[in-house]
């Protein structure tokens, strides 16, 4: 009796296998790198785990298949092919289903690391630019902060100054057209802190609010890292709250003042402009500048509870967005490449802009939704970690992070070195130990 030839595997074979087997590690290692990056996106993890099964799944039909048209012997060799070409199109179809879910991701994250300025890139000369809403000096002088043991605290500060602002309201539709503009005046308390430089503190009503979102809120973020709901009741007492996020001018000014328990750098934002948030910030640079404040004036200055944040972000609105339902680039600074609801794209800056630019909500508040990060004062630990909180998007994220709800955890010390999606500024409030209410 005559054996059978063994069946020898052609090299090409062997070949094609270490390249797909090379293909799909480095497309999991891309995964892994550019979700690394995006904190907020939702289930990356889940999708990534089942793009993967389903590309080894394409693998191992498309290596049957190889392998089967090699092989000269013909019994069951029909049954096999058909069996492989099954496991082939379940794997493609996977594969792409899930990678279309990771696509956004992708593109969101290489966008902005391809818009990660590089120093040299950057405007060195203050912006000259001065909005009507804007209470600040611009100021060019650095000066470096020193290291003194902390004196008694001494202030010539003016007692708070109290004013009246007029300002106008918009509101709009789901497709974001304007349904109604309202003329509002509200009160208004002037820190006086000394060359030119004031803070406007505006005056937040005590009241109760539903925080977070409901749960068919477009963007609502319900996952293991940080979420949005249950809604649940919460009261705020009164407070005054920046009319505006912190300024490049209004940062250097407090850098001069002494020391509580860290230095910190006059000249720390990417996009230079006195009359632009100051960027880069750290949570414990944050507390420094409010515990100057402080020492300065007498009075508690302090970074917001992410409650009051919401609070007087939303200004007795229940919708995503204090305009309405949805937001525009004509409303707010982010990337306008994406769309909330039955809204449609706009502007996308691809930089912060002067405080000011935009509609206030009702409560006289600018730039709550978008433009920069704002720091809060909340601990969030997650696998013994500390993070903070922070609110309010930025001028490269998506509309859904920019929604009155949204919140997003980052590590105190993080300043965005290595990519400014990351990067933070403050607003503060102050609750005055004298009833000014």
């Amino acid at each position: 009796m005559s054996q059978k030839k063994p069946t020898s595997i052609n090299p090409a074979v062997i070949i094609f296998i270490i390249f797909i087997s090379t293909l799909i590690s480095s497309i999991i290692g891309f995964a892994i790198n550019q979700l690394e990056s995006i904190p907020d996106f939702d289930r990356k993890n889940d999708y990534l785990i089942w793009f993967c099964i389903f590309l080894a799944l394409a693998l191992a039909g498309l290596s049957g298949i190889t392998i089967i048209l090699q092989d000269e012997n013909s019994t069951s060799r029909g049954r096999r092919l058909f069996i492989s070409l099954v496991f082939t199109s379940i794997g493609i179809g996977g594969s792409l289903s899930y990678g279309g879910n990771l696509k956004e991701g992708w593109i969101e994250a290489q966008k902005i690391i391809n818009s990660n300025p590089s120093p040299e890139s950057l405007p060195q000369e203050p912006v000259e630019v001065t909005p009507k809403t804007a209470e600040v000096t611009p100021k060019t002088a650095e000066v470096t902060p020193k290291a003194e043991s902390n004196p008694p605290i001494q202030h010539s500060a003016p007692e708070l100054a109290q004013d009246s602002f007029s300002f106008e309201t918009i509101e709009v539709n789901e497709r974001g057209e304007a349904l109604r503009r309202e003329s509002k005046t509200t009160s208004r308390w002037i820190e006086d802190l000394g060359e030119g430089i004031q803070l406007h503190m505006v005056y937040i009503p005590g009241g109760t609010f539903q925080m977070g979102s409901p749960t068919n809120e477009e963007g609502h973020r319900d996952n293991r890292q940080i979420e949005e709901g249950p809604q649940r009741q919460i009261t705020v007492q009164p407070f005054l709250m920046g009319q505006y996020a912190v300024t490049q001018s209004q940062w250097e000014h407090v850098s001069k003042l002494t020391r509580v328990e860290i230095d910190f750098r006059s000249d720390l934002s990417y996009f230079k402009g006195a009359l632009r948030p100051v960027e880069r910030v750290t949570w414990h640079e944050a507390k420094e500048f409010c515990d100057r404040l402080v020492r300065a004036t007498g009075r508690e200055y302090r970074l917001p509870t992410e409650a009051e944040w919401e609070y007087a972000c939303r200004a007795n609105t229940t919708t995503p967005f204090y305009f309405g339902e949805t937001i525009t680039a004509e409303l707010a600074n982010y990337d306008g490449n994406y769309v909330y609801g039955q809204g449609s794209k706009g502007q996308f800056r691809e930089q912060t802009t002067d405080v000011g630019q935009f509609p206030p909500n009702a409560y006289g508040l600018f730039d709550m939704h978008g433009n920069l990060w704002e720091w809060c004062s909340d601990n969030w630990v997650m696998n013994g970690d500390s993070f903070r909180i922070i609110r309010g998007g930025s001028w490269f994220t998506s509309p859904k992070r920019c929604r009155s709800a949204n919140r997003t955890i980052l590590r105190p010390d993080n300043r965005g070195d290595s990519n400014p999606r990351d990067s933070v500024g403050l607003r503060v409030v102050c609750v005055p130990k004298t009833n000014i209410f």
